[in-house]
């Protein structure tokens, strides 16, 4: 199959899981509570740190070592490469994080409710990549086999769950229908196919860049974990939210390593 048509595929899995979080808007009469909220944080974290350094940062490792490159090149400037991306991103488009009254990034005139839409969309940029690439370097003689890109989109679209949860629930209590909560839930996934496919459309053109871009969405993915996902998921010093850290990793890695 076609890697790119396989990547697009690929990332609808993910993308389920956010739709699949965003229905639940119309089984919860209130918002999620703290517990619960700090809960899917971590877990979310956890999926995403394990799937940073199992999915992408050793297979990345690999691919150098199989084009004779030194394995720390990639690994240093793509990582960074990567992190920086989403801080300048950060900088550069307003938004506004679930548990933060201030918003981000420039001044605007964008609604509550648009701003905390763009903050999860940004945070899927880097999964969508990391999902996608995996399917589109998947093979027998790759790193990354085919179940093993089964394996991280179903990570991805495990934590993309509460993920969903997180935008639709908040934006109904600020005023939203059900319906139009369900709709920005769901559509703050669908960055994930759209930065898939185009990560694969990279690696298939330009193949020797894939150990770049392995270690970019890894950066990218750990500088959401790190600026967003485990302080909101640790507030008031929650055990909670680390245990469910624990968790999510465990998990990640269990479905990374087992297929």
């Amino acid at each position: 199959m076609n890697p790119v048509l396989l990547a697009f595929l690929g990332t609808l899995i993910a993308f389920f899981g956010t739709t699949l979080g965003a229905s639940f808007i119309f089984f919860f009469r209130k918002g999620l509570n703290d517990t619960l909220n700090r809960i899917f944080l971590g877990f979310a974290s956890g999926v995403m740190l394990a799937a940073s350094f199992f999915s992408l940062i050793l297979p990345s490792m690999q691919y150098s070592e199989q084009q004779e490159m030194p394995v720390w090149l990639p690994l240093l400037i793509g990582f960074l490469l990567g992190a920086l991306f989403l801080f300048v991103l950060d900088k550069v488009i307003p938004h506004q994080h679930l548990n933060n009254e201030k918003p981000e990034g420039p001044k605007s005139n964008l609604s509550k409710q648009l701003k905390l839409f763009i903050a999860v969309t940004l945070h899927n940029i880097p999964e969508g990549m990391a999902v996608g690439l995996a399917f589109a370097i998947s093979g027998p003689d790759n790193p990354v086999s085919l179940i093993g890109a089964f394996a991280l989109a179903i990570g991805i679209a495990i934590q993309n769950i509460p993920e969903g949860a997180i935008i639709s629930l908040p934006l109904q209590s600020e005023g939203l229908s059900k319906p139009k909560a369900f709709i920005f839930g769901m559509l703050s996934g669908i960055v994930e196919p759209i930065a898939g496919v185009l990560t694969a459309l990279l690696a298939y053109f330009l193949f020797p860049v894939v150990p770049f871009v392995l270690t970019f969405a890894a950066g990218a993915m750990v500088y959401v974990v790190v600026d967003e996902l485990i302080p909101d998921a640790s507030q008031e010093h929650s055990n909670v939210g680390v245990v469910s850290a624990i968790l999510g990793f465990a998990l990640m890695m269990l479905l990374d390593t087992l297929l």
